[in-house]
């Protein structure tokens, strides 16, 4: 179509037509571009409303930029440790596995890169505990959601991980499910659960050889956490569980997403196609399931409510035994020693004693009141009583019987779980230590072992 100045014929277009063509064009393209939201990071991407203004790939380098600082900073893996991820098949768990299994896939590219190859690769396995035969609430769904387990496991890139399914009531002797069941508190049934499954991750991670135990916990469900036992009553021990590491255990538990909200991890699934499993919980009335309605309303009106109560509960002081000691890295090379966070030596640390059945570090009171109940009784104390008297009052008021003689009369002390009466022992070992420590400077507190 020719142009021209002035209209000569049918197919010329005036030159000042042509100009207002061309302006209506680029005004209608300014305005497309103004409608479309870049991202607030690299103004290169389109920003994503789940996202919080970011794009997929700046909304992904964001929480594993949280997980790296979280391991890094807090010296959760070590060149040479053998980790083992719990996964529950949950989102959390699920990005929690994806980080750890890049973060050793990008160390075995480095490894293969090097020269000398002197540093080695930490290497994964994953543990998938199963609880059916405990509660029939996820009988129905055991074998779906083993299959999508292994599936998930199985599908991820080299390096391949070794996948354990563990039956929960394989690793101990007695009859879990009537002793579960014998809990007569709706609470108290859930958190021995807990309880258990914490007892068998460490059976699991000391009989295969791994020396980490990392835990897909996120803020949110760390959020949950603090309100439920601040309802319970285990204020006290509260900053022992929310920490980025416990050495309460012989293989030490991390927490490397204890960042990011439940939600974003959600999010990440549903952008990347992370499969996980879905499991449908049964509405439950226990504290626990009463704060976790409470904290979704809470989520509803306002996010950022989560991470509110985290920095909030993070101002606790934490245990000893939150941190890692200094020569549990002696074999990592001295350019990588800055970036571990080390335990100052200047203090003498005072052990902690803690319950036998939820590991929680006891209060003064606690202490008080059962070393005055175990002096009465003297030495030869029952294996069944110091048990009793060694468990913290959170356990007496939702666990246990709520008379020591119902402990033999119902059955209930026999099903205990033998990891968990030794603990009462060395308990009680500690007490009397403590105590006739106090009559002589010659004489140091016995300090057992960790726990496992």
């Amino acid at each position: 179509m020719a142009v021209c100045g002035s209209a000569c014929g049918s197919n010329c277009v005036p030159k000042d037509t042509e100009g207002e063509e061309g302006e209506r064009l680029k005004r209608l393209s300014l305005e497309e571009e103004s409608s479309v939201r870049r991202c607030t990071k690299c103004a290169e991407e389109e920003a994503r409303k789940e996202c919080n203004g970011l794009c997929a790939g700046c909304f992904r380098a964001y929480l594993y930029g949280k997980f790296k600082l979280a391991v890094t900073s807090n010296a959760m893996i070590s060149p040479t440790d053998k980790v083992l991820v719990a996964f529950s098949g949950g989102p959390s768990s699920r990005v929690a596995l994806e980080f750890i299994h890049e973060m050793q896939s990008k160390a075995l590219a480095c490894w293969d890169a090097s020269n000398s190859q002197a540093l080695p690769v930490f290497t994964v396995g994953v543990v998938f505990m199963e609880e059916c035969n405990i509660s029939d609430e996820l009988s129905d769904q055991a074998d779906d959601v083993i299959a999508q387990i292994r599936s998930i496991v199985s599908g991820l890139s080299p390096p391949s991980k070794d996948l354990h399914i563990v039956p929960m009531e394989s690793l101990f002797s007695s009859d879990l499910r009537k002793l579960v069941g014998s809990i007569n508190d709706a609470t108290g049934r859930e958190d021995f659960v807990r309880h258990l499954r914490m007892l068998s991750l460490q059976r699991v991670a000391f009989e295969f050889g791994y020396n980490k135990l990392v835990l897909g916990l996120s803020a949110s469900g760390i959020a949950r956490h603090v309100l439920s036992a601040t309802v319970k009553g285990q204020g006290y021990s509260l900053p022992a569980d929310m920490q980025y590491v416990d050495t309460r255990w012989k293989a030490p538990v991390v927490l490397p997403i204890r960042d990011c909200l439940e939600q974003e991890l959600v999010t990440l699934c549903n952008l990347e196609s992370l499969k996980h499993v879905q499991v449908h919980d049964k509405r439950c009335t226990s504290i626990n399931g009463l704060v976790s309605s409470f904290i979704a309303r809470l989520r509803e009106d306002n996010s950022s409510r989560e991470h509110t109560i985290l920095r909030t509960a993070g101002k606790l002081k934490p245990f000893n035994f939150n941190k890692f000691s200094s020569n549990q890295y002696e074999y990592v090379p001295s350019r990588l020693r800055p970036k571990f966070q080390f335990i100052e030596t200047g203090e003498p640390e005072s052990p902690e004693v803690l319950c036998p059945i939820c590991a929680s570090p006891l209060t003064a009171t606690e202490l008080a009141t059962t070393r005055c109940s175990q002096q009465m009784k003297g030495l030869n104390i029952k294996e069944m009583e110091a048990f009793y008297l060694s468990c913290c009052q959170s356990c007496h008021f939702q666990i246990l019987p709520k008379e020591e003689t119902s402990m033999s009369c119902d059955g209930f002390f026999d099903l205990l779980p033998k990891p968990m009466v030794k603990r009462s022992l060395l308990r009680l070992v500690v007490s009397y230590s403590m105590h006739f420590s106090t009559f002589t400077t010659t004489t140091k507190p016995f300090v057992p072992n960790k726990l496992g």
